[in-house]
């Protein structure tokens, strides 16, 4: 094999012409020029153009190490006059458009940063978390340039997710078919969610069949006008977490008034001066029994169990909000038409048991009784979606210092969107 031939098999830059090699004693640094065919060409969209200056220079690119020497690949790069986009630094078959290494180099970063720690890439690849994310954000575009992450479209979740304190959150939007990530911009409102229909199209909306999501308005009232026939069905989860929390804002209300009783506290202090109130006797152990209150009845404790005889001895106001919630826990665990009958005969209870949270509860439940009956009837809920945002709060800890919600969501949709980045030099078969 001649040298040159080794050289851009060892580079991958088959497409390129070597010059010359030169080693520094540092790094090796490949001239290199791109062939007759690939000359001329506009960075952004490849149309062939005239030439329109020689731009700066000479240029540069980071390529992947030989052993533990640095690489560099070196061009003189001319702008040409694109009819599309004016003048533009022309196209090099070795690296993506605007960027300062190859293209082999950047899906190795991007490969590495869904498989590694944020010290392990940064560390083996010499370069900062900052550009890790540049990298990251270059490679999603070119694969969403090549993948219609949308096509196909007919179940699908939406929900929202925070990914910095200060309110800062992040619309994302799971194929229920797939599991996959299939979209994900900052913001949580309706003009955020237009965004993704307005990507979608008319065509493929009004091929959706059910969305699932909380009963958030402003997801409600945007798919009722963006996709009309789809089937909206509230999830389970947050309906029995509203329950709950009405059954612990009864049992702060119990505890209160244990506490305000003769005997339900007791005055204690600290090493550095401050006096504080301690609940004790039956305030106590109200205070105590949150988890047992709520866990579902199959997973409780032996102890746990003791507490809830307790408090149905001693409690009848926190003993009727517990079997509340758990009437509606059951609503969701026939599902069907028994599921739509006991929800039934549940308003009715709520709307009786001279409990005020659950009597608002009861009446919040009315407003959104359609989207919770198709949850019965579809048996569809959120579960994927809350899946996809666990490994999504996994990645925002592991993109912490990137600047911007950019580098975040390409990092999510490399991870969680099914096409990935492949290692240089091989063709990965998994998605």
């Amino acid at each position: 094999m001649r040298s040159a031939s080794l050289w851009r098999a060892l580079l991958g830059v088959e497409k390129a012409v070597i010059e010359g090699v030169d080693f520094d004693g540092q790094a090796v640094v490949v001239r290199v020029r791109a062939r007759r065919g690939g000359r001329r060409r506009c960075g952004v969209c490849g149309r062939a153009a005239p030439r329109y200056d020689q731009g700066r220079g000479r240029r540069r690119w980071r390529g992947l190490d030989l052993g533990s020497v640095e690489v560099f690949i070196e061009a003189d790069v001319p702008r040409v006059d694109c009819p599309v986009h004016g003048p533009t630094v022309s196209q090099v078959p070795w690296a993506r458009h605007g960027a300062g290494h190859t293209r082999g180099f950047d899906d190795q970063v991007a490969w590495l940063a869904t498989k590694c720690s944020k010290t392990a890439v940064t560390e083996l690849m010499r370069v900062s978390w900052r550009t890790v994310g540049n990298i990251i954000a270059r490679v999603c575009a070119d694969i969403d340039a090549r993948v219609d992450r949308l096509s196909g479209l007919r179940r699908i979740g939406i929900d929202e997710i925070s990914y910095r304190k200060g309110q800062k959150f992040l619309t994302v939007i799971v194929d229920h078919d797939t599991s996959r990530l299939v979209w994900a911009r900052p913001g949580r409102d309706a003009k955020t969610l237009d965004q993704f229909f307005d990507q979608l199209g008319e065509d493929r909306a009004a091929q959706l069949t059910h969305v699932s999501a909380d009963t958030a308005n402003w997801i409600t009232q945007t798919v009722t006008v963006r996709a009309p026939q789809a089937i909206i069905t509230a999830d389970p989860f947050h309906v029995i977490a509203w329950a709950t929390q009405c059954l612990d804002d009864v049992r702060r209300q119990v505890w209160n008034q244990a506490r305000k009783a003769p005997g339900g506290q007791t005055l204690a202090g600290s090493r550095v001066g401050l006096r504080y109130n301690l609940s004790k006797g039956d305030a106590q152990k109200i205070q105590r029994s949150r988890y047992a209150l709520w866990k579902n009845p199959e997973d409780l404790t032996v102890n746990q169990r003791a507490k809830l005889d307790w408090i149905a001895a001693t409690s009848p106001v926190l003993h009727r909000a517990y079997l509340l919630k758990e009437g509606l826990r059951w609503v969701f665990k026939v599902k069907g038409a028994e599921g739509k009958q006991a929800l039934d005969q549940w308003l009715v209870w709520a709307q009786r048991c001279r409990i005020d949270t659950f009597i608002e509860l009861g009446q919040k439940i009315r407003r959104h009784l359609p989207a919770i009956h198709a949850a019965l009837d579809e048996q569809l809920s959120n579960a994927i979606v809350e899946s996809v945002n666990t490994k999504i709060r996994l990645i925002t800890r592991v993109a912490f210092g990137f600047h911007g919600p950019e580098p975040l969501i390409a990092l999510a949709m490399l991870s969680l969107g099914g096409p990935k980045p492949s290692l240089p030099g091989r063709t990965s078969t998994h998605t």
